[in-house]
């Protein structure tokens, strides 16, 4: 959106974004920053606990080999 709102032409953001046609890109010219700010208000956070990952042993075995 910042690019586009800068000016910077649709099919170079696509090019830049790797987009396989300016079809994808349209989305961005869509939903501008106004839109996104109204989406995130909505939002809660989630109710769970975040837990630090633990490979199991045999994995990280594996890796050790590598």
């Amino acid at each position: 959106m910042h690019l586009l709102q800068s000016d910077v032409r649709f099919n170079v953001v696509a090019l830049w974004r790797g987009h396989e046609s300016t079809t994808t890109t349209h989305s961005y010219v869509e939903a501008d920053l106004a839109m996104k700010q109204r989406a995130l208000a909505r939002l809660q956070p989630p109710d769970t606990k975040m837990r630090r990952y633990k490979p199991p042993d045999a994995l990280m075995r594996f890796l050790q080999t590598l």
